[in-house]
């Protein structure tokens, strides 16, 4: 550890080197605006919630290739990657991907299991981003229902600065040790096409492709060409390949107070699984080969939006969005001749999971003729048909299709009184009505108050709802080791959350950009849906609203700028409280606390344009209960006992040179210098996706990227 604080520090230093005439990340003159949580587009400084900017200068300058990238840099995120499908979810505050909403443009994302909950963050590339915005804590109100642990809202780039624009980006990247720009199976490979044209002074249209092929990582195996000795399984990937390809188009309008969007977004995704066991296949005459039993897997998604935004009459603010999403996901199953390399025969695709979606969302605001005191009202409908086939990516449902469809409609209420120049309110309520669960209530009270000219207190209280997922309400497996039903019953879950933020910004008599800011919060969860035992001979699990979950955080952060130089670093202290259950054994409930700090730092030297980029995250040990079932669980309920997840550090460093008036710019860098890959796991002990039985992949280990980027 004392080598990589100072590896730290070291890298740390260079950004304190002279050279303070111009600003290295282009300040914006105009305020940062921000759009989650508020009325209409706002003023981060008089946001009345608590929102954390990632803007595009940051998003460029870490170099990543997709969402889950950028947010692991964050405080309090954990980009939790499953190396065995690929996906990435956001764990926020604790809490995974089912706790979080995840939206493009205020529109929740199809998943597998709903609409903006389990969000794999590897699907959504980065390259046409112009921010996200994060809020942390339940955003019941204004987002519905599993927006509890927060809301991570990705803002599309919408506004054109020349008539015409096009830029060309290619990038090269290392897997761990892993690379070859032509043999399958090494590195990453990246191509990126940005389309913008000013049709007129109201009309725009953009588009962009992007192709992103993950080649795999083989860790600890050997790839899909090797050919097992013995009882081996070293055949296939630790990181399974994935390649993916998006597209995203819009055409957009303003004049006036009315502007309106349409944009379409299509991926298409396909991930590669290499058996690892073979089987013995003889051809006659003495002769023999080997077999495997590999898959494809397929996805396919579209999101259609049209938003708008106008005037009622002279007055009225009217906003609102209209989605239509559609996510297919397939497999097709091959035998694979591993000696010959050739696919001997091949199964039809067939579906496994197919969600549509039709969402709409409405608000209406400045009804009264008055600066102290605004109000908004609006509604939000969701309409989800959802398949899940007998067998999906990794469990099956004892031979039964499962289909179902669920309606939501929300009208939701919010006031907002500027007291006066100091001090603003803003209460609001939800209502939800489903056609599958009973009406649900949430409630938020967000205060804002200027305690001097330079620094501004926030006190936030919200409340939201989880739906159970589809897994939950209607799994069925049943085979020689599981008995495991979904419950049509189960009830969602309620999230309670309450912070209180505290930031000051100054400048210096020196020229320096000083920012501080202080924060805590609380989160109580109620009913948390789990899986317990319900009959021991025969044994039986069934999901049931048995636990509860309570974690509280504290942090601080540093934002300090000058000319070419930008410095952030924050900390925080996290805590977390489960009482979980078996049916028959009850965990203890007692908080166990662990450390997170960061840091991002960027200079830029004056005459070449020379940009350097440093970026590290160090997540500390976290405690945690976990079930240790007995030999005979029929018999011995076994019992709760404290599980750790070893910490880890990440370093991230970046070298960037621009040309010809910055038309074209060649990027360089190291990705994790600290090359971690696995960590121990004594929480997820045996998991499936584990490395071994007390290890998780985390990460492929150190890798190494140059980029070209040209702009036309």
């Amino acid at each position: 550890m004392k080598k990589k604080v100072f590896s730290v520090a070291l890298l740390s230093s260079i950004f304190w080197m002279d050279g303070q005439e111009k600003d290295s990340l282009n300040q914006k003159s105009i305020e940062e605006v921000v759009v989650t949580g508020q009325y209409t587009q706002q003023s981060i400084n008089k946001s009345i919630y608590k929102v954390e900017v990632i803007d595009a200068a940051q998003i460029k300058n870490m170099a990543v290739t997709n969402a889950a990238e950028v947010l692991n840099q964050n405080l309090n995120i954990l980009v939790e990657p499953n190396s065995g499908t690929g996906d990435s979810n956001a764990n926020i505050l604790g809490l995974n991907g089912q706790y979080t909403k995840v939206l493009i443009d205020n529109i929740p994302v199809v998943s597998d299991q709903g609409m903006g909950n389990l969000v794999d963050l590897t699907k959504i590339n980065v390259n046409n981003i112009e921010r996200i915005e994060i809020v942390k804590g339940s955003m019941g109100v204004e987002y519905g229902n599993n927006a509890v642990a927060g809301v991570i809202n990705i803002i599309t780039k919408k506004s054109l600065t020349k008539k015409f624009n096009a830029q060309l980006s290619l990038q090269e990247e290392t897997v761990g040790k892993d690379y070859d720009l032509y043999k399958k199976g090494e590195g990453r490979h990246v191509q990126t096409l940005n389309l913008e044209y000013r049709i007129s002074d109201h009309w725009s249209v953009t588009a962009d492709i992007n192709h992103n092929d993950f080649q795999g990582y083989k860790g600890n195996l050997q790839g899909y060409k090797y050919l097992n000795k013995g009882d081996e399984k070293l055949r296939g990937n630790e990181w399974l390949p994935k390649d993916q390809l998006t597209t995203n188009a819009a055409l957009r309008y303003a004049k006036g107070n009315t502007s309106f969007f349409y944009k379409v977004n299509f991926l298409t995704e396909t991930i590669n699984f290499y058996d690892n066991t073979l089987t013995d296949l003889p051809l006659g005459n003495g002769n023999r080969t080997y077999t495997a039993n590999d898959v494809d897997y397929f996805t396919k998604r579209w999101i259609h939006q049209f938003n708008i935004q106008t005037k009622i009459g002279s007055r009225i603010n009217y906003n609102s969005d209209f989605s239509y999403q559609t996510q297919e996901r397939m497999s097709q199953r091959y035998k694979y001749d591993v000696p010959n390399r050739q696919t001997l025969s091949k199964e039809d695709k067939s579906t496994f999971y197919d969600s549509t979606i039709f969402y709409s969302r409405g608000m209406f605001s400045n009804f009264l003729e008055s600066e102290k005191l605004n109000f908004q009202l609006g509604y939000e409908l969701d309409h989800t048909s959802g398949y899940a086939a007998a067998s999906t990516f990794e469990s099956n449902n004892n031979g039964i299709n499962i289909e179902r469809t669920i309606f939501n409609y929300a009208n939701f209420l919010s006031a907002e009184w500027r007291i006066n120049e100091l001090f603003s309110i803003r209460p609001g309520v939800r209502l939800a009505l489903s056609d599958r669960f009973d009406s649900q209530y949430s409630y938020s009270v967000t205060a804002k108050y200027n305690t001097t000219a330079k620094s501004d207190l926030r006190a936030v209280f919200g409340s939201a709802n989880r739906f159970p997922t589809y897994d939950e309400l209607y799994t069925f497996v049943v085979d020689n080791n599981h008995d495991i039903r979904g419950n049509e019953d189960l009830n969602p879950e309620t999230g309670y959350s309450a912070g209180l933020f505290w930031d000051y910004n100054t400048t210096t008599s020196g020229a320096w950009k000083l920012s501080l800011s202080f924060s805590g919060m609380y989160l109580d969860v109620k009913d948390r849906i789990e899986n317990v035992i319900v009959n021991n001979q025969p044994l039986r699990f069934t999901y049931l609203n048995v636990d509860n979950y309570k974690s509280m955080v504290f942090g601080s952060g540093v934002n300090l700028r000058k000319n070419n130089f930008s410095l952030n670093t924050g900390i925080s202290v996290m805590g977390i409280s489960q009482s979980l259950s078996t049916g028959t054994v009850v965990s203890p409930n007692n908080y166990n606390y662990y450390p997170e700090a960061n840091l991002g730092a960027n200079y830029t030297l004056d005459k070449t344009k020379t940009l350097f980029a440093l970026y590290y995250k160090y997540t500390g040990k976290r405690r945690q209960y976990t079930h240790k079932a007995s030999i005979n669980p029929a018999v011995d309920p076994g019992e709760y006992v404290l599980g750790e997840i070893d910490g880890f550090s990440m370093l991230n460093f970046t070298l960037s040179q621009p040309f010809f008036n910055n038309h074209f710019e060649v990027s360089t860098g190291v990705k994790n210098i600290f090359d971690v890959s696995t960590i121990r796991n004594t929480v997820l002990s045996g998991d499936g996706h584990s490395a071994a039985n007390d290890n998780q992949n985390l990460f492929y280990g150190r890798s190494y990227f140059v980029r070209l980027n040209y702009n036309f």
